[in-house]
């Protein structure tokens, strides 16, 4: 019914299961669970970054979660959002590396986060609980991250909205270590 099964993928030649095995769940409980988790987890990304980067993301970490699960357990059967879910925490956690100089309590959040990562990948070590696809997920997402959410500097002023004789020289948009963590995570995207 569209679980991710490997050997229907590689043999079948139904390679559509990588991407809608993120939408099934196995019981009504692992759907709650999941859009709990969603709910918590990305409300914040999405009213900051906007609905479409966020939904880029969550596809696309759900893609590499089912990718490493496909390598990995190639004799189970897997459904679930987790590893789409993980890509939103590897994105959070990108997010903060890259856009660090704008949060006022960095070590809080960047702790915090860290301690939800852990806690559910913890979780991972439960029997029927595939840790590949959250792992897969994971690392996507913070690549993804880094690409999709990234900020303009503080003090960056847009030449639209600039007052009238306003230096354009001023600052740049986005700071040196910012670019090349775009261009590193943007080149291991699309490789890996």
């Amino acid at each position: 019914m569209g679980a991710l099964h490997v050997k229907e993928v590689v043999d079948g030649d139904q390679g559509w299961r990588l991407i809608t095995c993120n939408w099934l769940h196995g019981g009504v409980f692992h759907l709650l669970a999941n859009m709990l988790s969603l709910l918590v987890i990305g409300i914040r990304l999405e009213r900051e970054f906007g609905f479409i980067r966020v939904g880029l993301i969550y596809i696309i970490s759900g893609f590499g979660g089912s990718l490493m699960s496909a390598l990995f357990l190639q004799s189970n059967i897997s459904v679930g959002a987790s590893g789409a879910l993980f890509g939103i925490l590897g994105s959070m956690l990108s997010e903060l590396i890259t856009n660090w100089t704008i949060y006022a309590n960095k070590v809080a959040s960047f702790v915090t986060l860290l301690v939800i990562i852990a806690v559910n990948l913890a979780v991972g070590i439960l029997p029927h609980v595939d840790n590949f696809a959250h792992i897969g997920g994971f690392l996507t997402g913070f690549l993804l991250g880094f690409v999709f959410l990234i900020r303009p500097q503080f003090g960056w002023v847009s030449q639209r909205y600039a007052p009238p004789g306003h230096s354009s020289s001023a600052r740049p948009k986005f700071k040196k270590y910012q670019c090349i963590l775009w261009a590193v995570s943007l080149i291991l995207v699309i490789v890996g």
